[in-house]
């Protein structure tokens, strides 16, 4: 019976990773990120959606990265921080990587707390928006990156990463690196 409650305190509880956009922070389901990494050199494709960065070879395998900055219709903001970081994630049988300011920290809250999106911002190009944590000293944005881009878009980042598995040639440093830095020497991306 004891496990029984456990399980039940568990599906009332959500872990998240939380990150930075601005002055704004957000979440994602914890189960949803596969890894978080470092800023490297991006490569970029041409023709690639304007949201889209271009790919990094993390490991062997190809990756498309999406600004979320871009995505969300938001400034510049600080190309050059240490703290960028790349989340990668799987849509749809696709891995993206998506670009942050920095990543805050891995938060673990009980789903009372959280509040559907208010009707100001809830509507058909915001469905990633799944709700409002309400914590003691500030509001996370809670995000559902699987609704974040279209099927189109979806189907063009994977055209991306096929584009990018051929030959992948040295582009312009993505915001926050250095071509050829010792960085990119490390992880063999030249």
């Amino acid at each position: 019976m004891a496990e029984q409650n456990d399980t039940q305190g568990s599906s009332q509880q959500l872990q998240l990773v939380t990150f930075r956009l601005g002055k704004e922070e957000f979440g994602v389901e914890i189960l949803k990120v596969h890894e978080i990494i470092r800023m490297m050199q991006i490569t970029q494709v041409p023709k690639a959606p304007d949201f889209v960065y271009g790919v990094i070879n993390l490991r062997g395998k190809v990756i498309p990265i999406v600004s979320l900055r871009k995505r969300f219709g938001l400034d510049k903001g600080e190309e050059q921080d240490q703290n960028l970081r790349i989340i990668v994630v799987e849509l749809s049988q696709v891995v993206v990587g998506f670009i942050v300011d920095s990543v805050s920290e891995v938060l673990k809250i009980s789903r009372d707390i959280v509040e559907p999106p208010p009707p100001v911002v809830a509507g058909i190009e915001s469905d990633y928006i799944t709700g409002v944590a309400k914590l003691e000293d500030r509001l996370v944005i809670l995000l559902d990156l699987e609704h974040l881009l279209s099927g189109q878009e979806k189907s063009q980042l994977s055209q991306q990463a096929a584009v990018g598995q051929g030959h992948i040639r040295p582009g312009p440093a993505g915001p926050g690196t250095k071509p050829g830095g010792a960085q990119n020497e490390r992880r063999g991306i030249t």
